[in-house]
């Protein structure tokens, strides 16, 4: 029998959450829409499915201009961009006094050069990762993330945040009508952690321009069915990160693909037959080389989409 927990409204969690991913409208859902006056883009979609990578997957590389020709040679059209990595391109000095002070004086103008980066290898810049924590980020740093994704041009920011998090960074969201899509992790144990259905419904309820970045390991590796998640709440979710992790009762363990529980191929099926215009992103974690490993990513999605 399911334990009927309920919020002070007197209505079950689960339909609270119900309720509350209702309320982002399905044109927050990201499109692939040209940019003008870039080289020819690379077209990394498989079979109609939007497949692209964040730049964290490749972390192992110092130089970000170095992430940029590798991605081009790998032939991934789309980026999910880290902020640091759009610092490095933009400039930004090294040390601590400098930058803080060089992020005090950043304009939108102040990433053009991120961007023509990236375009100038015919990679579309399609989202920010602006990560944000409740303990560390003042409300100046929030901003700072919005003027950035104003900067690059981009719909939407992602972040690995907090719940609690979300509902200061709502007002910015409102204001500059950005959209802002919650990344989870698998972390069960702390109530205010993005990890569970609940808890990014909670977060979409403080917004609507709030979202969902649905990373299926993480989803999987804390006991939840990412495609039945999908399924039921693809017009919520503005982008999938893509890696195989465990279920609980294998050990979570982050896996090369194809060794974990995570239904990457199912999701990716799931995504062509429903024509969802979502990027699939890949987010690279395992142990290895991500000159090596991201294009085995890249052959698992074409394989499973073949």
């Amino acid at each position: 029998m399911e334990r009927q927990n309920h919020s002070p409204g007197g209505v079950t969690r689960r339909q609270f959450a119900r309720a509350a991913l209702a309320m982002v409208p399905a044109a927050l859902v990201l499109r692939d829409v040209p940019v003008e006056g870039a080289a020819a883009p690379i077209d990394s979609r498989i079979s109609g499915v939007r497949v692209g990578a964040i730049s964290y997957s490749f972390r192992a590389i110092p130089d970000a201009r170095a992430i940029v020709a590798a991605m081009a040679r790998m032939g991934i059209g789309e980026v999910e961009l880290m902020s640091n990595h759009a610092e490095a391109l933009a400039g930004a000095p090294t040390t601590a006094d400098a930058i803080a002070e060089w992020r005090r004086k950043a304009s939108p103008a102040t990433w053009a050069t991120a961007r023509r980066a990236f375009e100038s290898a015919g990679i579309r810049v399609a989202l920010l990762c602006y990560n944000m924590n409740v303990k560390a980020t003042s409300d100046e740093a929030i901003e700072y993330g919005f003027v950035m994704a104003k900067g690059l041009g981009v719909p939407a920011i992602t972040t690995s945040t907090q719940v609690s998090m979300a509902k200061r960074v709502a007002p910015f969201a409102d204001r500059h009508q950005i959209v802002v899509a919650y990344h989870g992790h698998a972390n069960l144990a702390d109530p205010d952690e993005v990890a569970t259905p609940q808890s990014f419904a909670t977060c979409l309820s403080y917004s609507k321009y709030h979202a969902i970045n649905l990373d299926i390991g993480h989803f999987t590796a804390g006991g939840f069915d990412a495609l039945a998640f999908l399924r039921e709440h693809h017009t919520r979710i503005t982008n999938l990160h893509l890696k195989d992790r465990q279920t609980p009762a294998h050990g979570g363990a982050n896996l090369p693909w194809g060794q974990g529980d995570t239904p990457i191929g199912p999701v990716l099926r799931l995504l062509r037959s429903e024509r969802w215009d979502m990027p699939a992103n890949i987010e690279f974690e395992y142990p290895g080389d991500p000159l090596v490993e991201v294009p085995k990513c890249l052959t698992f999605c074409r394989q499973a989409l073949a």
